[in-house]
């Protein structure tokens, strides 16, 4: 009698890898019958990994006008820090959805990249890089209707717990938008600082900032406990070099000869000498510039090597000419710039750098505190 031999058991199915967008079509971005990739406990079971969700959320509520989902993927208090301002909860977030959604109906942004970092215990950061494009064809808060079209990259960083994103920094480059739609950036900014003006919001001037502290010179050596790898630790170091330190001539150590750069107003830049000139030309018009990471984190790419994300704050006065044109003869006005970068680093060299703020929030800034100089134009009695 001939004994059974004992089968196998059948291998068990891979696990698939986390998306990443770059060399993906939108349909494999949002994919049907897809086994979960990492575990993603209270997430809606149509998510199967973290670039899943934040692609496909951002689809739904903006392309298919399902505005209703940002009651399911905020929580109510939610605060959205934007560059021009200050969203504190979950309802103003769908009114202007709504707002934007009617005013550029056309629009639609076209996932670039998703860098991430996180797990489902202690929840997930994403730092999602968007190429939008449109028509401005209805009124709303840029005026009347030009019909003229417009390309913009917009980047936002959330943190997400449970299917809910519960802090997000957004910076849209809507001076980009501003100038291809045809309007007079200084009026926009005009009538964007005189709302904030209106409600007493004035921009004061608190002094020295973080660059030089009495009379010492910047620190040499960053502050590394934001970072979690080797890479995150180098990749603060060489910002730290170059935009604190001024040492601008770090970028032909650490950028590849062949770097493409991509910046804001849609600027496509090629070459270490082309990175320089944008880094020196920022800190012209803001000499005094204070750089300050707030976030990073990194993935493996599959084009080879790592991206990594930076959310940063410069802060200092407008106090030269510089690449930031539109902001005219220096006023020393002080302005804060929130802004975030995407690296792309093979073979310990940056071949790729995405950096995206908005000069209109720092025009706003310098017309409010210029709005703040202006003599009462009502006298007090005698």
């Amino acid at each position: 009698m001939n004994k059974q031999q004992p089968t196998k058991p059948a291998p068990a199915a891979k696990t698939p890898d986390v998306l990443q967008a770059e060399r993906l079509d939108f349909v494999d971005l949002v994919p049907e019958d897809r086994p979960r990739a990492q575990p993603m406990r209270g997430f809606d079971p149509i998510y199967t990994d973290i670039v899943d969700y934040i692609i496909r959320c951002t689809h739904k509520i903006w392309d298919e006008r399902d505005v209703g989902l940002i009651y399911t993927h905020y929580t109510h208090d939610c605060v959205v820090y934007g560059a021009t301002g200050t969203i504190y909860t979950r309802e103003q977030v769908v009114q202007d959805t709504i707002q934007r959604m009617f005013m550029l109906p056309e629009r639609r942004g076209m996932a670039t990249q998703v860098i991430w970092r996180g797990n489902e215990d202690d929840g997930f950061y994403t730092s999602h890089l968007v190429t939008g494009s449109g028509r401005h064809t209805q009124p709303g808060v840029y005026g009347k209707p030009t019909g003229r079209s417009f390309v913009a990259r917009t980047i936002a960083d959330c943190m997400v717990f449970e299917n809910k994103i519960y802090r997000e920094w957004l910076v849209v480059d809507s001076m980009a938008q501003i100038k291809q739609i045809g309007l007079d950036p200084q009026d926009y900014a005009e009538n964007l600082a005189q709302g904030y003006f209106d409600k007493g919001l004035l921009s004061i001037d608190i002094g020295e900032n973080g660059r030089l502290s009495g009379q010492y010179p910047p620190e040499a050596k960053p502050d590394l406990e934001i970072a979690h790898n080797d890479l995150e630790e180098q990749v603060l170091i060489w910002l730290n070099d170059i935009h604190n330190r001024r040492m601008f001539g770090k970028i032909n150590e650490v950028y590849a000869p062949t770097v493409q750069y991509h910046g804001p107003l849609m600027k496509e830049l090629y070459g270490q000498a082309a990175v320089i000139h944008q880094t020196v030309g920022f800190y012209a018009s803001i000499p005094d510039g204070h750089f300050m990471p707030q976030h990073i984190c990194s993935v493996p790419c599959d084009e080879g090597g790592h991206k990594v994300a930076i959310r940063w704050v410069v802060e200092g006065h407008h106090l030269g000419w510089g690449i930031l044109d539109d902001l005219g003869a220096p006023t020393g006005k002080r302005v804060q710039v929130m802004g975030m970068t995407h690296l792309h680093i093979r073979d310990g060299r940056i071949v790729d750098e995405w950096v995206n703020y908005d000069e209109m929030s720092i025009l706003m800034q310098v017309k409010l505190a210029q709005m703040a100089d202006r003599p009462s134009a009502v006298l007090p009695e005698a």
